[in-house]
């Protein structure tokens, strides 16, 4: 049994951490901490955790700091910047840490500074991180210290973009032409547990509408899990955009490329089977069937569709997933398991509800 700290657990994130740490055999949630919460019963604030956990919200403080390094384990649910001002101290004492923001996810400081507005507190322990997407980096993931969990977008993206930028490093020519679009939705929930007018009732409901067109932060993440982790011997451009559809929680990203004469002789529906046939929680869909979010509401389940019309070589790859769970909670579970060496589907392995 390990130890977990769950730090700023009010949050959508938070609170799904503890939803499924709570059933997890071989984890016991010590420490849950919210400056605002702090004293509180957090079944008082999330009556859906009555009967599942009676621990008790507390402030970050000195003392809390100490408690921490203490853990085996120690989850930043919290806004971008927090987890680089503990991790050192923490990484330092031999916990593990698993940061759900941003902060250990870029390998660029430049890129981090330009799309967070905020220096890094500790940029020789970010050379350490390890980007926490299991089907892309296990290996690394089984010795890691530090570990910065994929954004929610960028996992559709990369893992839609896996095998196909993995075959193409295999030729000698291009399967794809260089641009990439990917078209993406996601529920309110991906804007957090803050009150915002945006995320009103009566403005978010019956409306559809995109949202950083001119460049979001998840870019440069997906841009660099296409580059780096998958080692991509060619260059892209890759045009993102968001959107925001009137549901609580799922995301739905479609990825849309031209083949190449040699990428139009490629089965692509067979490539991606066969890419993804050992992982627990990829689900390709058999050819002609295209998923919707509700298939994977509240799992760790990512789906994904393959649509090849070398008629007007093109190539469409379709990626569903809970934003709140692959997206983020359910994805740092699936790491922590990695690197305490346990089943990597332990305390995941549960089925989507519907409706």
């Amino acid at each position: 049994m390990i130890s977990a700290a769950i730090v700023g657990g009010t949050g959508y994130t938070g609170i799904e951490l503890i939803r499924l740490l709570s059933a997890h055999p071989e984890v016991s949630i010590d420490l849950l901490t919210s400056r605002s919460e702090a004293g509180t019963r957090a079944d008082e604030i999330f009556p859906s955790l009555r009967g599942i956990s009676d621990i008790v919200f507390s402030d970050l403080g000195d003392d809390t700091l100490a408690t921490l390094q203490k853990c085996d384990v120690v989850f930043f649910a919290t806004p971008h910047g927090v987890a680089m001002q503990q991790a050192e101290a923490l990484t330092q004492a031999g916990v593990k840490v698993i940061d759900l923001a941003a902060d250990f996810r870029l390998q660029s400081l430049t890129d981090f500074e330009k799309w967070y507005k905020q220096s890094h507190a500790c940029p020789e322990l970010l050379k350490t991180a390890v980007y926490g997407l299991p089907e892309v980096n296990r290996d690394k993931l089984a010795n890691a210290l530090l570990v910065g969990n994929p954004g929610c977008y960028p996992t559709t993206a990369i893992l839609g973009l896996k095998p196909i930028i993995e075959g193409q490093n295999k030729q000698a020519e291009r399967l794809i032409e260089s641009r990439i679009v990917i078209d993406a939705k996601s529920g309110v929930s991906g804007a957090g547990r803050q009150a915002s007018l945006a995320l009103n009732y009566a403005e978010s409901t019956d409306n559809f509408k995109a949202y950083s067109v001119e460049g979001h932060r998840h870019l440069p993440e997906i841009e660099q899990g296409v580059a780096q982790l998958l080692d991509s011997q060619f260059t892209h451009r890759i045009r993102f955009l968001p959107h925001l559809v009137p549901m609580i929680r799922g995301m739905l990203s479609s990825i849309h490329m031209e083949l190449t004469d040699a990428g139009a002789a490629i089965d692509w529906q067979q490539a991606f089977e066969n890419a993804y046939a050992s992982e627990t929680f990829v689900d390709v869909m058999p050819k002609g069937v295209y998923p919707d979010t509700r298939s994977v509401r509240a799992s760790n389940r990512l789906r994904i569709a393959v649509h090849q019309d070398n008629d007007r070589d093109e190539l469409t790859v379709i990626v569903v997933q809970d934003n709140l769970v692959k997206g983020a909670a359910g994805q740092a579970v699936q790491n922590m398991n990695v690197m305490f060496g346990f089943d990597e589907s332990m305390g995941l392995n549960f089925a989507p509800i519907v409706p």
